[in-house]
């Protein structure tokens, strides 16, 4: 996970500038939190473990981040970074030719959006549902611009003078916004119950696409991989992207090794 900062806005614990060797080992320190984040729970990385990742000592941490806290939440700042893509996306062309893949485009960004960000993401969802606000607040600003961007896209695309999915532009498009998050955070719990992925977006789309411009999506219109699955009465244990992400946890925590337990 790359942080983009400036470098000029970046200082120390003590107010000074760092250098080049010193802004690669904060990158360096920041990249090995993120790894971390994704097989353990935040509340239980240390500052050791940190800096043990990384190479170097808790003293050099502690020059650049007064706790883990504050690491993560220059992570979380990337989430707000990242949602300008997506806006982006969303301000795409939604005419009739266009329309269908500009939905799908949308709910996959968001998708990948969501995964390159899991481990910070769930940080984040947690802490604002303990009333954090802080991390509330990124939450709000990583959102705000899609939802905006959104309601703009309805209240100016749509062929008739109100989207189907309601009167009110921002109404409609908080309340897609949340489908989105919802179902992207909850990816691995659809594939074990054998949910595609494929027919997760493939859904979005459809629902995305009809609030946007009023119209379904064009007839033999389908996201490949999508097709009716077999009959389930279960769950169907190691579908295609939980398998993967499970293996990636298990080498995320083999990589960390076992925990000291103390600093």
């Amino acid at each position: 996970m790359a942080v983009a900062e400036d470098p000029e806005l970046i200082a120390t614990t003590d107010g000074r500038v760092p250098g080049r060797r010193g802004l690669a080992t904060r990158q360096r320190l920041l990249e090995c939190t993120a790894g971390l984040l994704v097989a353990t729970p935040w509340r239980s990385i240390k500052v050791i473990d940190i800096a043990r990742q990384a190479g170097t000592s808790p003293a050099t941490f502690y020059q650049y981040f007064e706790n883990v806290e504050a690491a993560i939440t220059v992570l979380a700042e990337e989430l707000v970074e990242g949602a300008g893509v997506l806006a982006g996306l969303v301000d795409g062309d939604w005419s009739e030719g266009a329309s269908w893949d500009t939905a799908v485009a949308v709910v996959e960004g968001f998708m990948e959006y969501w995964e390159c960000n899991r481990a910070v993401f769930r940080v984040v969802e947690l802490t604002t549902v303990e009333g954090d606000l802080r991390f509330q607040g990124l939450r709000v600003r990583a959102l705000n611009a899609v939802t905006v961007t959104l309601a703009r896209v309805i209240a100016t695309s749509g062929e008739t003078s109100a989207s189907p999915a309601g009167s009110d532009p921002m109404a409609a498009a908080g309340t897609l916004i949340a489908m989105l998050a919802q179902v992207a955070g909850h990816r691995y719990g659809f594939e074990f119950w054998g949910i595609r992925t494929a027919s997760l977006v493939d859904s979005q789309a459809r629902l995305l696409h009809w609030s946007v411009t009023g119209r379904a999506a064009p007839e033999g219109a389908t996201v490949p991989g999508s097709e009716p699955p077999l009959p389930r009465t279960g769950p169907v244990v190691g579908g295609g992207a939980a398998a993967a992400r499970t293996a990636e946890v298990k080498a995320a925590s083999a990589k960390a090794g076992p925990k000291p337990t103390s600093n």
